[in-house]
């Protein structure tokens, strides 16, 4: 008995039907999904991402779900005190959204038209008014008018310049993000700064066009409503300088550490501060 067969009887693989060619093999279908060999890891674009924005956890992974508790620390009042208008301050640990421009308006017509701009305007209006700055507007209450009038056209333009208008064309987020943590004078240094630097809409530093061109602006306008000697370049810089480095960039410093103040020197509770 023949167990093989014989080799004419064999039909060659290239000679087969069509019909029956072998299929080619596949590989089988897994429940998991093949990681990718280039696939790179993205970062989350958080607005105001300043290196210091983006939260991690123990294992050091970024934390991206913007409803995780905000921290103890940091969190600033629309209102310090009550009754300062603190509206462009963002705490520690929250991660808003771009602004839109309809966000950007209110946030200049809240810092210009809330009741404590004008109570803060009258304040603000002593020192011009008791140093006579400006001798040309008069003394006693019709003088004080007009220093009021002045200081209040003077911040209001510069709100909606600085907070509106030049970050919409430059697409920046005017606001500001608090710090909370660190040594003192890293917290100063970074408080202060912020107006040279602020995130745009992407969350990506930028040079700071709208408190600078914004206040400049300002200035510059005012040559629209101040006494003719008082419209030189020195005279105008002036007033850009002490919106920019005194006003600004002060209370930048001010808005920062207030959480702290408010805490554990004045020991006011979340709600008084």
């Amino acid at each position: 008995m023949a167990y093989g067969l014989a080799a004419s009887s064999i039909t060659p693989l290239a000679a087969l039907p069509d019909s029956i060619t072998p299929e080619p093999q596949t590989q089988p279908q897994t429940s998991g999904a093949m990681p990718q060999q280039n696939a790179q890891p993205q970062n989350p674009v958080l607005p105001g991402d300043k290196g210091d924005r983006i939260h991690y956890d123990k294992n050091g992974n970024a934390i991206q779900n913007s409803n995780a508790p905000a921290p103890d620390y940091g969190q600033q009042p629309q209102r310090i005190m009550g009754w300062i208008p603190n509206y462009r301050a963002v705490s520690v640990g929250a991660k808003p959204p771009p602004p839109s421009f309809k966000e950007k308006f209110m946030i200049g017509t809240q810092n210009t038209f809330d009741y404590s701009a004008f109570i803060f305007n009258a304040v603000d209006t002593e020192i011009p008014y008791v140093t006579k700055s400006y001798p040309e507007f008069g003394n006693g209450w019709v003088g004080y008018g007009v220093y009021y009038w002045h200081g209040f056209v003077d911040k209001g333009i510069g709100n909606y310049m600085t907070d509106t208008i030049v970050p919409t064309l430059t697409r920046q987020d005017s606001r500001y993000y608090a710090l909370g943590t660190g040594h003192w004078y890293v917290r100063a240094f970074y408080a202060y700064t912020r107006v040279l630097i602020t995130p745009n809409d992407a969350g990506r530093n930028t040079f700071n066009y709208s408190e600078i061109v914004g206040k400049g602006a300002a200035a510059g306008l005012g040559d629209l409503y101040y006494p003719a000697r008082y419209r030189d370049w020195t005279k105008t810089g002036q007033r850009w300088l002490v919106q920019v480095a005194i006003r600004d960039g002060g209370f930048n410093v001010f808005r920062e550490f207030w959480p702290d103040i408010a805490k554990h020197i004045l020991h006011l509770s979340p709600s008084n501060q």
